[in-house]
């Protein structure tokens, strides 16, 4: 008895943690459901997605009896996307640039009836054309006009000795496409859509969160400078993709589309938060470089100060609207402490009391970019977003017109050398072929590596063709009914989309999906032609790797002369700043800037000089851009110094003018008179600002002009920067 009585209670205190053990074996499990739903569990939800819509689209063409279902499988296949708006926004462009392209082939047509040789010249010329102004208006532009060449070339090349049959196939190759469009959007959107303005509340919790702490890290401790220009290129990135998803979700969202500008200002604050930190960035470091140990101890306090209303506390989360107020709080005391700060150090060197003001301007004027930037996120959050009193940011793109033309010239040739052996041998499946280089061409008109993608969809092809010839001759024949048939299909579809998610095979996937579709897909009367289908197949694989072929030997992406001239682009930007009307200058200035600096770095894919070069012009480009912009402004609301000096004037307009030739043609030359102008330009303000001293408000105007040059004058003398590399 007493040995049970003493165990009771051991029983007794194993009974909570049996019960916590369960808890938390209970709460483990669902955390790890959670996280295989928002990973792998998005990735096969595409796939049935995918999947079923283009079944359905399968076997809707076939009821409706049109001649080739599988083409509207085929464009599920090409059309889906993770995100509805994603779909919806490709859908809307598809049925445009389809409708487009059929008016084309049928014109086409009309033009050179029983003519194939100017047909094909004339075919080649609109293919090509599309092709290249896709990639002068990206985004779900670029497909539109990708459509717009590639239907054209789907109807009218089949149909250039049958031009009797043009009419008919345009309408019913339209018919099956639009099908694909209806299916495919509306099973993204009706099976648990995945909303992709979802996605960017995401995206934008994420960035506010990262930049906040990479702020944080810059401001505290320092970071080491090749991870300081690896983690500004990832926010590059960041604000060139926030735009594409800001267009998806506008047409999704009703919200979205009615804040769409309200997001453009918030994108563009981030722009100038981000170009106001490496600013101040590039000067601590410049300070560092050349020990200027006594400023530095003198700011450090306000920068450790700062970090720490940056970074939340243990176990909080990080809220935008108390980081706004924080700042907000911290800048209406800032210019009071640093001017207190100051007092002891004026015994220093002008030019040291030259850093330090620099300093001080610089950080006021990121904590009042931050500051903007916070406030705007934060609202976001509200029901109704108040009226902004800043205008709205609109992202302005370029792209450089060598680009564009080499686009054109390189699909040209492609399709003109498919078209020839076409032609001059009859081959039964040139036309095919042809077909196949104006989709290598159109889908490889952005990509990265376009070699590369065009080799791995010239592999997909081959692995759909083999597929393709096991169900024409195995499996078809032994099927009774469409329900047999799609569960036939749907673990071939599934692999193909899947291979399609992963970031370094999306063209094998890509290929086999939709070369399967093409050639093996089912048809309401099926020709159980396994000769035809190898020989389609080897046609399609032959134009993906005369595709590969001339765009690694005759036009590679990155050509050192095409790297050049985009370059000069993104230096150009410099030259605008100089130049160009202030009204907007700003937003003009920062979304050129990024939007030329994200292209870069899709052309330069491998770890280089160049591409290390590339990156350094950018942060150039954007540091002294900038600070041109600000002092135009500030000369500008200092009017009354044209009174005061003679030479005002005449010295800010031969800065902007000597820096605008710099960027232009950088070379030594260049440099030093840049650096003269910026000089005398700098004598002339300090002048004035002993004539005024006693002015507070015209003191502080002259102080933030003589800010704006001595920072200017930094960059310049900067050993890290590439004018002086060279």
């Amino acid at each position: 008895m007493k040995r049970q009585h003493a165990i009771k209670p051991m029983a007794n205190t194993l009974r909570p943690w049996r019960v916590m053990g369960h808890a938390f074996g209970r709460q483990t499990f669902s955390a790890a459901i959670r996280d295989w739903a928002f990973s792998d569990g998005l990735i096969w939800l595409h796939l049935l997605k995918t999947v079923t819509a283009g079944l359905l689209a399968l076997g809707i063409a076939m009821l409706l009896d049109l001649p080739q279902p599988r083409i509207a499988m085929t464009t599920v296949f090409v059309l889906m996307q993770p995100f509805s708006g994603m779909v919806l926004a490709k859908s809307f462009y598809r049925i445009l640039g389809t409708a487009v392209g059929t008016i084309a082939a049928l014109a086409l047509g009309a033009l050179f009836v029983q003519q194939p040789e100017l047909y094909m010249l004339g075919m080649i010329g609109w293919v090509s054309a599309c092709i290249a102004a896709a990639v002068r208006y990206r985004h779900f532009r670029w497909y539109g006009f990708v459509l717009a060449g590639y239907t054209a070339a789907l109807i009218g090349i089949p149909n250039v000795t049958a031009p009797h049959d043009l009419f008919l196939a345009a309408l019913t190759r339209a018919a099956e496409v639009t099908i694909g469009i209806v299916c495919s959007s509306a099973v993204s959107a009706s099976i648990v859509p995945q909303r992709s303005s979802l996605a960017l509340r995401r995206a934008l919790q994420n960035r506010f969160a990262n930049f906040t702490a990479f702020a944080a890290d810059v401001l505290d401790r320092g970071i080491a400078r090749s991870q300081f220009e690896r983690r500004f290129a990832d926010l590059v990135d960041e604000i060139v993709g926030f735009e594409a998803t800001r267009i998806f979700a506008a047409f999704e969202d009703p919200a979205m589309r009615s804040r769409s500008q309200h997001l453009g200002r918030l994108n563009s604050e981030f722009m100038d938060a981000c170009a106001r930190l490496h600013a101040l960035h590039q000067l601590l470091k410049r300070l560092r470089a050349t020990g200027s140990a006594s400023m530095l101890a003198a700011l450090r306090p306000y920068f450790h100060e700062l970090a720490a209303l940056l970074t939340p506390r243990a176990g909080a989360a990080l809220d935008a609207s108390h980081v706004a107020g924080h700042l907000r709080l911290f800048q209406a005391n800032l210019p009071r402490r640093v001017r207190e700060t100051r007092r002891p150090l004026e015994a220093a060197p002008p030019e040291s009391l030259a850093d330090f003001d620099t300093a001080a301007e610089l950080l006021y004027r990121f904590i009042d970019e931050w500051g903007r930037y916070s406030e705007t996120y934060a609202s976001l959050a509200q029901r109704k977003v108040a009226s902004a009193q800043r205008s709205p940011g609109r992202y302005v793109s370029h792209t450089n017109g060598f680009v564009v033309a080499v686009v054109f010239v390189r699909s040209a040739v492609v399709m003109a050398i498919a078209g020839w052996f076409w032609i001059v041998t009859a081959w039964p499946a040139g036309g095919l072929a042809m077909i196949g280089a104006a989709l290598a061409c159109a889908l490889t008109s952005t990509a990265p590596n376009p070699t590369k993608m065009a080799v791995q969809m010239a592999f997909g092809a081959v692995l759909a063709t083999l597929t393709g010839y096991l169900f024409m001759c195995y499996v078809y024949p032994n099927i009774d009914g469409f329900p047999l048939l799609c569960t036939m299909l749907a673990p071939v579809l599934a692999l193909g989309a899947f291979i399609a998610t992963r970031k370094r095979a999306a063209g094998f996937g890509i290929g086999f999906s939709v070369f399967f579709c093409l050639l093996a897909g089912p048809d309401n009367v099926l020709d159980y032609a396994p000769d035809l289908l190898i020989n389609n197949g080897i046609a399609l694989t032959a134009s993906m790797l005369l595709a590969a072929l001339v765009f690694a030997v005759v036009f590679p992406s990155d050509m050192p002369w095409l790297i050049e001239r985009i370059m000069g682009d993104l230096r150009s930007q410099v030259v605008a700043a100089c130049n160009d009307e202030l009204p907007g200058l700003n937003q003009r200035f920062q979304s050129s800037t990024h939007d030329l600096t994200s292209q870069l770095r899709m052309l330069l894919t491998r770890r280089s000089r160049r591409r290390r070069d590339a990156l350094r012009w950018m942060l150039a480009t954007l540091e002294v851009g900038h600070a041109v912009i600000d002092l135009r402004n500030e000369a500008t609301l200092a009017g009354y110094a044209r009174v005061l000096h003679p030479h005002w004037s005449s010295a800010i307009e031969r800065t902007c003018k000597d820096l605008a030739r710099l960027f232009a043609r950088p070379g030594t030359r260049a440099l030093e008179r840049a650096l003269v102008s910026v000089r005398l330009a700098t004598w002339i303000a300090q002048d004035m600002l002993q004539t005024v001293h006693t002015d507070r408000d015209k003191r502080h105007d002259l102080q933030r002009i003589l800010s704006c040059l001595h920072f200017i004058r930094t960059a310049l003398l900067d050993k890290d920067a590439p004018f002086n590399a060279r």
